[in-house]
């Protein structure tokens, strides 16, 4: 293994850990696919989630942007499975200065800091989390983020795994250790995975 993980490494440790399967899948957004990655799986094994972690702080050290703002960078993540380990992990590795992290309190609900605390206005921010799909999530937390007069340098993920809907970050800054190209169909009527008559297995988004 690599300081820092290549693609064929993240995606084999990925497979090997049955986060990342192969197969027919179904999201909640009706999307069908060829493949179901859930990072969270990985990240049962001490020694896995040390080379994701670890390893996407090396990325982010070797950006020497982000590496002259360490000191003053915090890192902000949606409150998922994934999303706060990695966060974690991240932050210890690179010796950022805190870790936020924002929930809804219902679907329609607006995203808010989870702890009695805010950002100040200026602050550095750093966005992580355990997958970039569509993006919706990371561009809510951004303008949240946002709103409060931060200063978003960035968006760091284990994995980048763009779906067709992927919303636009501008010339925000992404890093990311591997990216997976998995095939998406828009729904069932479009999906060829259907048409061969593969069982198909229903999947969060």
């Amino acid at each position: 293994m690599h300081l820092v993980p290549t693609n064929e490494e993240v995606i084999s440790l990925l497979i090997d850990t049955g986060a990342l399967r192969k197969g027919h899948f179904e999201y909640s957004n009706g999307m069908h696919a060829n493949e179901y990655l859930q990072v969270a799986l990985a990240f049962r094994y001490y020694q896995h989630a040390k080379v994701l972690s670890v390893g996407l702080s090396r990325r982010l050290r070797a950006d020497p942007e982000i590496r002259a703002m360490i000191k003053q960078l915090s890192i902000v993540c949606p409150d998922n499975t994934a999303g706060l380990p990695i966060a974690y992990g991240v932050s210890e590795a690179l010796h950022a200065h805190q870790v936020y992290w924002a929930e809804k309190e219902g679907p329609d609900a607006p995203m808010r800091l989870r702890q009695f605390i805010e950002p100040l206005p200026g602050d550095k921010v750093l966005l992580v989390d355990d997958i970039l799909r569509s993006g919706r999530r990371l561009t809510e937390l951004r303008a949240m983020m946002e709103s409060k007069g931060v200063d978003v340098v960035g968006i760091a993920v284990a994995v980048y795994q763009p779906n067709p809907t992927i919303l636009d970050f501008g010339n925000l800054p992404l890093f990311y250790l591997a990216k997976l190209d998995a095939i998406y169909y828009k729904n069932a009527e479009s999906c060829d995975l259907c048409r061969q008559g593969i069982p198909v297995e229903k999947v969060w988004t």
